[in-house]
């Protein structure tokens, strides 16, 4: 049988040709937008995805678009290890290490307990609180590749894509002026903008809008966050196999999800030196674009209908997430000083 480039038969590849070409349309799209509008690609890429739903329907492009969704969205999560050295990390000391890893884990608890007061299942909790905790769309999505189906996971997703895009953009914009306000240094100011602004985009424009160094410090804090999803994605699997015991097929899903393990070895080899600098960088550019482009497919899927009946509880737990997040990174740094 002749074989796609990809190792997809060529007959799926045919198959998934329509789908695919129309999430890189939408994923295009988006990108010229946000240079044009300097608005999140994410948003851009969902809004424009949602706006395209009847694609979701049409059988040409149905197997595409679940492709892009699922497969691309996993190797997307996967290239984000190659924008991570141990290096970066160690550079800052133990305390915004430590920081970090106490604002992500009690941002998460706390969202879990308060959507379950709200009336919301854990997993929400979980997948809002991640997203705002981690590093927003991006963790979103690999954390809603770890959950195991549901009927409510894309709405809920495409939701919290769309929430944590647009409070991670009013956190750009306002939170160099609280930095500001409190009286930070250019470090001091770089780890609460690393540690509290939720994509990676938002971080780098807030803190080079100050300085430099606030710049250069607020992007190292944003990757240690971006460094959590391992741990947390492993959590979130263990939680889901104690919980649903089997998926489809009568089997417990892994321990780790194979995206996590590639994500884990880029980080430990880029680490080492063994990546040469141009490749890293091209591949975590390819990850942003894989990430759009799925971020796009799940636009696609979307029942506007469904998104639109939310109502205002989600709203008010992902404010309060954002709000939690601020607060507790501020009280970690008067801690350690």
């Amino acid at each position: 049988m002749t074989t796609f480039s990809l190792g997809l038969p060529w007959a799926r590849a045919q198959a998934l040709f329509p789908g695919v070409v129309a999430c890189a349309v939408i994923a295009s799209a988006a990108a010229f937008l946000a240079g044009h509008y300097h608005a999140p690609m994410m948003l851009f890429a969902l809004l424009l995805g949602v706006s395209m739903n009847f694609l979701s329907t049409e059988t040409t492009c149905a197997a595409g678009v679940s492709f892009m969704g699922r497969t691309v969205l996993r190797w997307g999560v996967a290239l984000l290890g190659l924008r991570i050295t141990f290096a970066d990390i160690s550079a800052l000391g133990w305390q915004p290490v430590a920081g970090v890893v106490v604002s992500v884990a009690l941002t998460i608890l706390i969202s879990i307990g308060v959507a379950r007061m709200l009336g919301f299942r854990s997993t929400f909790g979980l997948l809002s609180g991640g997203a705002t905790a981690i590093c927003g769309a991006s963790a979103a999505l690999a954390l809603a590749a770890a959950m195991p189906p549901h009927p409510q996971r894309e709405k809920a997703l495409s939701f919290t894509v769309i929430g944590v895009s647009v409070l991670s953009t009013l956190a750009m914009v306002l939170y160099p002026i609280i930095a500001r306000w409190l009286g930070l240094d250019p470090q001091q100011a770089g780890v609460f903008l690393g540690g509290t602004i939720h994509d990676v985009a938002q971080v780098v424009g807030a803190g080079y809008s100050m300085s430099k160094e606030t710049g250069d410090t607020a992007t190292v804090v944003k990757l240690m966050r971006v460094a959590m999803l391992l741990p947390v994605i492993t959590l979130t699997v263990m939680l889901m196999r104690a919980r649903t015991g089997t998926v489809e097929g009568g089997t417990k899903p892994p321990l780790l999800p194979w995206f996590a393990v590639v994500f884990a070895v880029l980080v430990v080899i880029n680490s080492l030196g063994w990546i040469p600098k141009e490749v890293a960088t091209a591949g975590a550019s390819l990850s942003g674009w894989f990430l759009v482009a799925s971020i796009a497919a799940i636009g696609v899927k979307t029942q506007i209908r469904e998104l639109m009946s939310v109502g205002v509880k989600p709203v008010a737990l992902m404010f309060f997430e954002t709000v939690l997040m601020a607060v507790i990174v501020l009280g970690l740094m008067r801690f350690y000083g």
